[in-house]
């Protein structure tokens, strides 16, 4: 989630971080997207507005026709222009949450504040792994031109729970912002 959702790294966020009443556990919450979405959101809200007004006449003729093929079409058409700005709507109110109290850590996901589903572990313990789908083809070449074209990678933060199991926290491309989260959860 790391590398679109940040989670806070430190105390001094303290916006993103808050205690839960009730067990006195540490809350971390993700920050949203950057104003730019909202931006990319009001385009896509008049291209898809646009698109609705050009086409609302040809859909309900077509609806009308009576065929089943022909009403399939124009319901499937309704229904990805309202679903396409409501998804994009989704991304913009979506929060990751880790809760951690001693070794027990709760990770979950909601959406307009609603939680959606939880995931509930005994950590015993974290780590920082690196993580690279691809050959660094550029490296491995050596062309200096290529240099900016090198396939880094991306870190991921695991916890490993007393079942063995492995879960995984976090992912970002700073080794450095994972590595500060892993010490903050170890404290809390």
């Amino acid at each position: 989630m790391g590398l679109l959702y940040i989670l806070p790294i430190s105390e001094d966020e303290g916006d993103r971080l808050a205690k839960n009443p009730k067990t006195g556990a540490l809350i971390l919450k993700s920050y949203g997207l950057p104003l730019i979405f909202w931006g990319y959101l009001l385009g896509i809200l008049t291209i898809v507005s646009a698109m609705g007004l050009a086409i609302r006449s040809p859909l309900v003729k077509l609806y009308e026709t009576g065929d089943i093929l022909n009403q399939t079409l124009a319901i499937s058409c309704l229904v990805t222009l309202i679903s396409v700005p409501l998804g994009f709507l989704f991304f913009l109110f979506y929060e990751y949450r880790l809760e951690k109290k001693g070794p027990l850590l709760k990770k979950s996901h909601h959406l307009f504040g609603i939680k959606l589903w939880q995931t509930t572990m005994t950590v015993e313990e974290f780590s920082v792994d690196h993580f690279m789908d691809s050959p660094n083809m550029a490296k491995l070449y050596g062309n200096e031109d290529q240099r900016g074209f090198q396939n880094k990678g991306h870190f991921l933060l695991k916890a490993r729970d007393g079942k063995g199991v492995t879960h995984l926290i976090d992912r970002s491309s700073k080794k450095a912002d994972l590595t500060k989260l892993k010490t903050f959860l170890e404290k809390a």
